[in-house]
């Protein structure tokens, strides 16, 4: 098969393009940013693009708020990311900073702490560390790569290390 060949067979018109997104939406939720890449993948003009992504959010197969919720609640349940992994994940996909702050006020810093330190305490069994010190700094790191802001990975590790150098003192 010639390169040519294949880049005919990927090329869709606005008609076709309109069809497949709205089939994909059915299935799950898409953002503007994940339809304007796939467009322009299958060769769409931009003009074409934008007159298909306005025909997608008028009969609701696009909704950015409605993506960002559900982006946010399965990271957060599924994933255990903190907020700022969230937020910049969200920017990548192309949701604006309001619709993703919105979405992100749904996660209350309660559910929030508890998932940190959840994860926190998963991670502490598989962690090596010679110290109370370095285990705290390890756990610190991961908690940010998390996504989860300083002050409260810092709280939650400090709380795990003294609990578990209290568990070694029994022995």
């Amino acid at each position: 098969m010639r390169q040519d060949e294949v880049k005919k067979r990927r090329t869709k018109s606005p008609e076709q393009a309109l069809a497949a997104l709205m089939r994909l939406c059915a299935r799950a939720e898409k953002s503007s940013g994940d339809a304007r890449r796939l467009m322009r993948g299958w060769g769409l003009s931009e003009h074409d693009a934008e007159r298909v992504l306005r025909q997608l959010v008028q009969q609701r197969f696009i909704d950015d708020s409605r993506y960002a919720c559900a982006f946010v609640r399965e990271k957060v349940n599924l994933g255990g990311w903190g907020a700022y992994k969230i937020r910049a994940a969200l920017s990548r996909k192309g949701i604006d900073r309001a619709t993703a702050d919105a979405a992100l006020a749904e996660i209350s810093p309660a559910q929030s702490a508890e998932r940190l330190a959840q994860q926190l305490s998963r991670k502490v069994r598989t962690v090596r560390a010679a110290t109370p010190y370095e285990l705290k700094t390890k756990l610190i790191r991961y908690g940010l790569s998390l996504g989860y802001d300083f002050e409260a990975v810092r709280e939650a590790a400090g709380a795990i290390v003294k609990t578990t150098d209290e568990e070694c003192d029994i022995f």
